[in-house]
């Protein structure tokens, strides 16, 4: 099936949509993104592991614009995990650079598309040029209504609930929470997420099949659909395929 369908995407322009995917159907409100696989595409090519990464960003831009015409409203890219901290230090320090690079020559485009800048993570360590470049982007689109991009950065799933939790244990002991309201609805309140809708679809490229303490919460009951093409060779073509067979599947939530 899925050669059946390269086959069909080859034959049409490279910006367009296959015919299998169904426009007026059902579109993932949410798509998560785990871009794995930059340093690998690297080291095959035997270039420098930072050189992944920037190839990478030609991605992040192609398929943001594939989300976009598609009707997609929130899109969460994986950008950097509180473990990739143990990463060697000149890749941690270019890895930081790249949000401002990235927003300095897309922003423009982006704001023209509508699309609304959020970042998913902690702000404590991270250096104040990256800091300060995201939330720039963030005041200058905070009133655009369409498409939401968010950038887990900084982020881990497991740290994301040790502070919600941390936070609803200070109210209760304040007495502002009682214990009895405890429920799922008030911890996702206290999360990142906390105004947007879990993800319906979750994307990992790389051929790794893991979450990586990525969303952990938030991904309970979402579509999973993983490839082996590392994140640079990611193209919109992959993208669409990955819509169309989540197009197909069946969502019970636990039910029949």
């Amino acid at each position: 099936m899925l050669e059946h369908l390269a086959r069909k995407w080859s034959r049409k322009e490279k910006n367009s949509a296959p015919e299998e995917l169904d426009r007026s159907g059902k579109i993932p409100k949410h798509v998560a993104v785990i871009m794995d696989g930059n340093g690998r595409w690297a080291n095959m090519r035997n270039l420098p592991r930072v050189a992944g990464h920037r190839a990478g960003m030609k991605t992040v831009k192609d398929v943001v614009k594939a989300a976009d015409e598609i009707g997609v409203r929130y899109m969460t890219m994986y950008a950097f995990s509180t473990e990739n901290w143990k990463r060697p230090r000149d890749e941690v320090d270019f890895l930081m650079k790249l949000p401002q690079e990235f927003l300095s020559t897309e922003l423009d485009e982006l704001i023209e598309r509508n699309v609304r800048i959020r970042m998913l993570g902690s702000k404590d360590e991270l250096p104040s040029h990256t800091l300060n470049a995201l939330l720039t982007a963030e005041e200058k689109t905070r009133e655009n209504s369409g498409l939401q991009l968010n950038f887990a950065l900084n982020y881990g799933g497991r740290d994301e609930i040790v502070k919600a939790f941390s936070t609803l244990a200070q109210q209760v002991k304040a007495g502002v929470l009682d214990p009895q309201d405890l429920d799922e609805e008030l911890i996702s309140r206290y999360l990142y997420t906390s105004d947007i809708p879990d993800p319906d679809l979750l994307i990992r490229t790389s051929g790794e099949i893991r979450l990586s303490n990525f969303m952990l919460w938030q991904l309970a009951y979402t579509e999973m659909w993983f490839t082996d093409v590392l994140w640079p060779d990611f193209s919109r073509e992959h993208f669409y395929q990955a819509i169309v067979e989540y197009q197909g599947r069946a969502r019970r939530y636990g039910a029949v």
